[in-house]
């Protein structure tokens, strides 16, 4: 497995499709990309996992993500606003989010983009070459990109 001076890499997977979330997380057990995946089913969830609020207070169960996959479709609070809300927020906005969705609209490209996600990805809908790219997303994300110290 990969790892970031010793210590564990976790992801943090956002989506509400538990089919897409199984298949996210098996491709990328099976390729040995990260240490830790942590799933959450709305948006938010994720901002509880981010901010330690809720059923995630405890830092030890709900730690610091090297890189959090998004999806924009989910319930309660929309993916946008999630990456909106951490990238204003200054502990959190040097975290790597890649918006993994299905949507391939020019606007919600765009928009992601206007709040600074760091890539956009459009899940393929044949199985192998997704499995394909969530292998290189991960490496890429968690092995190769260069990244500040989290704090």
């Amino acid at each position: 497995m990969v790892k970031l001076n010793g210590e564990p890499l976790v992801i943090l997977l956002v989506e509400d499709n538990e089919s897409h979330a199984e298949l996210v997380m098996r491709s990328m057990r099976d390729q040995r990309v990260a240490n830790i995946i942590y799933h959450v089913i709305d948006g938010q969830q994720a901002l509880d996992f981010l901010f330690h609020k809720g059923d995630f207070t405890d830092e030890k169960k709900s730690p610091r993500p090297n890189l959090i996959l998004l999806d924009l479709r989910l319930p309660k609070v929309d993916g946008l606003e999630v990456l909106k809300i951490i990238k204003d927020t200054e502990n959190l906005r040097r975290i790597p989010v890649v918006i993994l969705t299905s949507s391939d609209a020019e606007t919600d490209i765009a928009r992601s983009y206007d709040h600074n996600a760091n890539s956009y990805v459009v899940k393929p809908l044949e199985f192998k070459t997704f499995i394909k790219l969530m292998g290189d997303l991960g490496f890429y994300w968690l092995g190769w990109n260069a990244q500040p110290h989290l704090e």
